[in-house]
């Protein structure tokens, strides 16, 4: 038997903690024996949710943790002040090598720091980007950065572009990854002072498969795999598309509901559309990796359910198995 994947998860983290988190790891050890989950959060609280459950125990474990970071509170000073924390404590587990990765809905700033102070970054990488998955027409694409780096240099940048295809071929299992650089329009002399001075570098860039410019309509086409800018426009993308989804499936099903005809329309159509509404679904792709750390840490939506701290949970295999911190390390770091 392979040595299991150990992931911490923040069991106080987001707004639906604990019961949903809770969930989430039960079921990803359910779904999955490669996994060991650590529960980490306030141990009578989490003992109480675990009740509702039949688990293997053995691949479950509870650490205690006596404090929460709240999300409104300033990262640097929660995570230097509150050492007792769910979040501060699954960093140290990833840190002290006790597990693999972790996963929390907590917190997205102290995450941030939390990974860079505590976890720290791998020596040669410049900024560590969040990275979301996101849907399309095709598939998935990458999209990093989407909340980390607001003041990105064209250097980090480039490591954005060259993680994210390591990323996606070692752990999606796409050969060959197109990169693409969000921007206004699609030839090479648009953009702002950032995208002006990235788009030549990324074109000399012989480790990855960049094909220029993307504008953000094209994006839930598909046209790139890995879709590259700094946390700013990438947060502004991501968000959108998360509201554009909702918004659509919002309005088809209470299109299918609005009549008789279209009810009986909705049974014959139901399973196809069903199948076509969850590939859009964010839920089904897990949490947003911050590439570039020593040890992987994984955010997910604040308001993320038990089937996103799944899918979270489970993504770390992948990321563990293929060795993605070591490509990293001998691939980009000079």
């Amino acid at each position: 038997m392979s040595e299991l994947v150990k992931v911490a998860v923040d069991a106080m983290g987001g707004d639906n903690a604990p019961a949903e988190i809770v969930k989430g790891a039960v079921n990803a050890v359910g779904a999955d024996s490669r996994v060991k989950v650590f529960l980490v959060g306030k141990e009578p609280v989490i003992k109480e949710e675990l009740k509702k459950y039949t688990c293997d125990t053995t691949r479950l474990e509870i650490v205690h943790a006596g404090e929460v970071i709240e999300t409104g509170e300033p990262p640097v000073m929660a995570i230097r002040q509150k050492k007792d924390s769910s979040i501060v404590k699954c960093m140290y587990l990833v840190k002290d090598g006790q597990c693999d990765a972790l996963v929390s809905a907590g917190s997205t700033g102290a995450i941030l720091v939390g990974g860079q102070v505590i976890v720290g970054r791998i020596k040669g990488i410049e900024r560590p980007p969040l990275a979301p998955i996101i849907p399309n027409v095709n598939g998935i694409s990458l999209l990093l950065d989407c909340g980390a780096n607001v003041d990105a240099k064209p250097s980090q940048l480039v490591q954005f572009a060259r993680m994210g295809s390591i990323y996606m071929e070692s752990v999606i299992g796409v050969k060959n990854p197109k990169v693409g650089l969000v921007n206004i329009g699609v030839e090479e002399e648009k953009g702002n002072g950032l995208t002006k001075e990235t788009y030549p570098l990324l074109k000399e860039c012989k480790e990855i498969h960049f094909i220029g410019n993307v504008e953000a309509r094209d994006i839930p086409m598909g046209v790139a795999d890995v879709l590259v800018c700094e946390a700013f426009a990438g947060n502004i993308v991501l968000k959108m598309l998360e509201g554009v989804s909702d918004a659509l499936i919002g309005k088809i099903k209470a299109g299918m509901m609005s009549s008789l005809r279209s009810k009986l329309g909705a049974l014959l159509v139901k399973p196809a559309l069903k199948r076509t509404l969850k590939s859009f679904s964010t839920e089904e792709y897990g949490g947003a990796p911050l590439l570039g750390l020593n040890g992987l840490v994984v955010k997910t939506h604040g308001s993320s359910k038990a089937i996103e701290i799944q899918n979270s949970i489970l993504q770390c295999i992948a990321f563990k198995e293929q060795n993605i911190n070591q490509k990293i390390k001998e691939q980009i770091v000079p």
